[in-house]
Formats: C-alpha cells, structure tokens, sequence
C-alpha cells in the first residue's frame, strides 16, 4: 500500500515504514549491522531467480553465536538467558547466557560425536523442556537443519515428517506431560521409524523420570551420558542464505509442507522486530507461551529473544488447569515479564473459567507492559476485555508461519497507535499489504478481498519450501504474479488499518452474497454469555451456502439456551441484515482445535456437509468431533 496512506505525521513508525518500502537494501543493511557476521554480504538483495528472492548473498553467518557467545563476549554472561518453568512437574531451571552456551556447545558435539554434519537433518520430537531449545540451537551452531515436530505427534504423522526430511538423528525425550495423564513418546516414534521409508539409525533419548522409555541397542543413546563424554563444539562458518530450520505445516493434499528459514535474513528480522514489535532489549523478560513446535515457538521462545539479548521463558503447562486460570498471571508476577505473547484461545479459556478476572488480583502484573495476540483472529470482545482486567495495551498482531514474524501489528516500540478491536492494525514495516479481487484489481478502501503481500517478502520470510521449489511458486506465488498469497481474507480501511477477516475459504457465498465468517464471529462473541465461537458455511441447495453459529458459553451461565440461541440470531440479523440468512445458532460444550488453538472450521464443514474428512494430524483432542458431530445439522430454511 501508499506509504503515505497511514498518516500524514513525521512519526518514528511513518519514517521506517516509508525507508523499508523505498529503499529495501539500505534499510535492512543497517539492520543488519547490528549483529555479527562472519563475512559480510556481496549484495543484500539477490533478485536474480525472481520471485523467489534471497537476502545477504554471499555472507557468512552463525545464528548460535549471535543468539548465545555474542553476549557473553559483551560481558553480559552472567544474566538470565532462559527460565524454565513446569507446573506439571513441579520444576524450574534457570540458565545464564553462559551456562546455556556451555550445554548447548556440549549438545552440538554430541551432534557431531553422533555423525551430524552441516547440511544434515536432526528431527527435534521433545516436550517442553530446556533441552527443545538447547537442541536447536546446537543444530544452528554446527550448521545443521533441525526440524521440530510437536512433541507427542501421532506416530503415521511423525513419519511423514521423517521421511520428507531424512533426517540422519533424532532427539526425543521419554515422554510429556499432560495435566493428568503422561504422554509416552518413545512407542510413537518407534512405530513412526517403522512406519517411515527413510531409515533413521540414530536416535538419542532424554529419559525423563516420570517414565522411562525403553532402548533399542546400537540405534539408541542416552541423552545424559552421550552429553556429558561429548567435546564441546565450536560456532561454524555458515552461508547466510542455508538453511537454518525446515518447519512442516498441513498440507491441503496431506502431504506436509515444509516451510525453510535461512540463518541471515531469520535473525535479522527477528533482532528488529523485538525492538519494534514487542519494544524489549537486552535483560529485558519476555513470554510467548507457545511451543516450539510451532513456529511462535521458533521466533519467540528461542531465536527473537536471545537475539535481543532478552531473558525467556519456557513454560511447561496450561493457560487454565495447571492449576487454575490465573497460572499465566503468576508466571508474569513471579518473573517480572515485560512483554507477554499468547494465542487468543488461551485468553477466552481463561475468560470462560475467571470471567470476572478473579484471580488476576492475587498477583502483582506491575512489570507487564504490553499483551500481544496472534495465532488466529482476535475477536473485538476479547481484546476489550483483556484490556479492561489487564490495564495495558493489548496488540492484536498478525503473521504466519510461512512469514515467520509479524507483518501487521501496532509497533509499540516505533509509534504505538490507537487500537481498534477487531484489526490487528497497520503493516510492519518491510511487509507491503495489498487487498485484491478475484481478477487481481486492487480494491478501494473497505471493500474485502484477498489479502496479499507485494514482492519480494522481506528478510525472515519462507525462503522455499523444503524440496519443493514448485510447490511454493504454486501455492503462493501463482495467483497474482508479483505478490504473495496469504490465503487470507481481509479489507485496508481509510486509515490504513488490516483487518484480517478469515481463511478465503471462510468467505461463505449467500445467495450471491459473499460474507465473511469473521464478521459474524465479532457479533456472537460480544454477547455476554458466549465466551468463544465459530461460524462455518454449510451447503444449501437454495442459496449455496448458509451460515452456522457454534458457541460455547462462558461458565456459570444458568440461562435457558433456547433463550441465548434466538437472541444471537437477532443480533446477527441486526447487524448485518437478513442478506446474512443467519437463523441458526448452536450451543456446544467446546470447539474442535489444533494444539495450537485455531478453530478446525474446515473439519466442521465437512462433518456438516456430510463430507468425508481426514481426521487432521494436529487436532488437540479428537472426541470432541464426535460430541458436536450429531449437533451439525442442516438450518432450517
């Protein structure tokens, strides 16, 4: 979009966001300088096999160095690097930035004891635990391409992930824990190793007390004694431009994408937008109470904040259940975070069991400056009411995993901006957003569209995926030649704001009419008794598609549901009119998700279409299908 459209004000944000679009090379060159590099780049932008784009050709780059030996060298060894905080164990650990660079130079010569090279693959399929971290940053410095896989994936889905990476090691761990059950990992990696046609010989265990896993002679290690007789290993000399991680996310055809981060470009991107985005630096405590099996995970618990020099946190446990809802509020209060990251879902768990904001009084939130949300679209209601129990600025932000950082967010530490609920605000700077139509026309202000990104991506963006240069011209590139498919719908209003509505497949088609989902969404989750929703697009023969509400009510609400049900069909018809044919609202005990919270909206059409559907590898629990399967039928005309 116009640089010029945002605002008309010399403001710190405005004068960034204008360089990033005018002059790309010379802003992230100076952005770069801010870190160590090996050799420097021959050119900071290599657009010859346009459009997929390189950054820092030619340099030569360890993202472990900047990331840990960077600042104990600096003098600052002695400050906390990374705390580790398990409620369902009952453990904490804290390692200075010289401690954590000790263990992990030990873990990279386990690697290397073990015959990883540079350019080889290590499969990480760990639980929460210091050594998910330890283990990616050894693999970042001997120059190994880790690929985490969510600890406790099912074992046909583990192996898929296997053989497209071929990886020559595998890190697990005995088990995870689960508030009240324990997760054994062992039995499903070594189905998934039989299952999978690429053979993994290596496999090094963390054996974990709480379950001991057993081991298969000449193919598996101990973790512990393979640690402690290893060398510690130094920082290799690295291109810029190789490949730091392959991160798989679900394909639409069930074979898994992996999405590939190179080491320059990543850290870059990642030191600028912990100052910009999330305004913390060095000694600084930041959150994301995330997994590192998801690529918040990668950008936000371990590469972003040691980056910055920041003190993170890895937080084994739940937002409600570990033990209560006010478990985020005393990790905050007892280590003193600055800036705290989290997923929507988490937010409105907490607000169905605490929806008065009970428990946020037992603890002191004074060192928490900013709330930031992201994952999957933020309702207006949520935000107002984690701002009105929180006191502080909630940023409702927007990225991906195939960006690997925020390309819409209020940049709190450039200009902080009036927040309007329900947008995540304006495009950080290097990210050109775009609405078009179906023809590729830019639409005018306020008019919904596909949402896209104007080439080339900046730095810390998807380089490729994994083997599969075709797929990523085809998936993202292909639609709209010079610009980058998100797969998202959204509208840029007067302001310059994004609103990011919904999957373009949530963009429901009513008697001609196209509507967004999203909008329906606002309005359900505003109503007082409703603490999370979901409206999904069900086939109609008469008018294509029809919408259907899912709702799932805060607790302690008494109310009879009859009464609740008609009163969030008027408030959509008042809202939107009788164009949205919206009669049919549904109350279930819980919403179907991944891990990582987002709705499985796709999976519900199906049911509800009376599609066939494959169960989707990350679904956090799968009886819940069944609970609201019978639930799912057909509104009535």
């Amino acid at each position: 979009m116009d640089p010029n459209a945002m605002s008309t004000s010399n403001t710190l944000y405005q004068a960034q966001y204008q360089q990033a679009q005018l002059d790309p090379e010379a802003f992230w060159a100076a952005q770069a300088d801010a870190l160590h590099w090996d050799r420097r780049w021959d050119q900071v932008l290599d657009r010859r096999n346009a459009p997929i784009y390189r950054w820092f050709d030619g340099a030569e780059f360890n993202t472990c160095y900047n990331a840990l030996d960077r600042h104990v060298e600096a003098g600052r060894g002695d400050q906390l690097a990374l705390i580790y905080d398990s409620p369902v164990t009952d453990t904490r650990q804290q390692y200075s930035y010289r401690e954590l660079t000790e263990r992990v130079a030990r873990v990279a010569g386990l690697l290397r004891a073990q015959g990883v090279g540079k350019g080889d693959r290590v499969v990480i399929y760990l639980p929460m635990v210091p050594e998910v971290a330890i283990a990616m940053l050894a693999c970042a410095r001997i120059g190994a391409i880790h690929s985490v896989v969510f600890g406790g994936f099912a074992a046909p889905e583990l192996a898929k992930r296997i053989d497209a990476a071929k990886p020559v090691l595998v890190l697990t761990a005995s088990c995870g824990i689960e508030p009240g059950r324990i997760v054994e990992y062992k039995p499903l990696l070594d189905e998934a190793l039989t299952l999978a046609e690429h053979k993994v010989t290596r496999v090094v265990l963390l054996q974990r007390k709480q379950c001991l896993a057993s081991m298969q002679p000449g193919r598996d290690h101990d973790w512990q004694l393979a640690e402690a007789a290893a060398e510690p290993a130094p920082c290799a000399r690295i291109a810029a431009t190789d490949p730091l991680y392959v991160l798989y996310t679900s394909g639409t055809t069930g074979k898994p994408k992996g999405v590939v981060r190179d080491h320059g470009g990543h850290a870059v991107a990642l030191l600028y937008s912990m100052k910009a985005v999330y305004d913390v630096g060095p000694g600084d405590v930041f959150w994301a109470a995330s997994d590192c099996g998801w690529v918040v995970g990668h950008s936000y618990i371990v590469y972003g904040p040691l980056l910055a020099g920041c003190t993170t946190i890895l937080y084994e446990g739940k937002p409600v259940g570990t033990p209560d809802a006010g478990a985020f509020w005393r990790v905050i209060s007892q280590y003193r975070v600055k800036s705290f990251f989290t997923a929507p879902t988490a937010f409105r768990a907490i607000k169905k069991e605490d929806p008065r904001g009970e428990l946020i009084g037992r603890y002191d939130l004074s060192s928490l400056k900013t709330l930031y949300l992201a994952g999957e679209r933020c309702d207006p209601d949520t935000v107002l009411w984690a701002q009105q129990m929180l006191k502080v600025p909630v940023v409702d932000h927007w990225w991906q995993t195939e960006l690997g950082w925020p390309a819409i967010a209020n940049c709190i530490g450039l200009t902080p901006m009036t927040v309007k609920p329900g947008s995540a605000t304006v495009p950080v700077p290097g990210f050109d957003m775009q609405v078009l139509d179906a023809d590729g026309a830019a639409l005018p202000a306020g008019e919904i569209g596909n949402l896209v990104i104007k080439l080339p991506l900046p730095p810390g963006t998807l380089a490729t995926l994994w083997n599969d240069e075709a797929g990523y011209r085809d998936n993202y590139l292909s639609r709209y030649p010079g610009y980058y498919l998100t797969g998202d719908a959204g509208v840029i209003d007067e302001d310059g704001y994004c609103w990011v509505m919904s999957r373009i497949d949530d963009i429901i088609n009513v008697a001609g009419h196209r509507l967004s989902t999203g909008a329906m969404e606002e309005i359900l989750a505003a109503h007082p008794d409703v603490a999370e929703c979901a409206v999904i697009g069900v086939a109609d023969a008469l008018k294509g598609q029809l919408p259907v509400g899912l709702v799932v009510l805060k607790s302690g609400v008494t109310r009879p549901a009859d009464e609740i049900t008609r009163e969030l069909v008027e408030r959509v018809r008042a809202s939107i009119g009788a164009v949205a044919a919206f009669k049919q609202a549904v109350i279930v005990p819980r919403l179907p998700k991944t891990r990582s919270g987002k709705v499985l909206r796709a999976t519900m059409r199906a049911i509800a279409d009376g599609r066939s559907y494959t169960m989707p590898a990350t679904i956090d629990d799968p009886r819940i299908l069944d609970e609201i399967a019978p639930l799912l039928v057909p509104p009535p005309r």
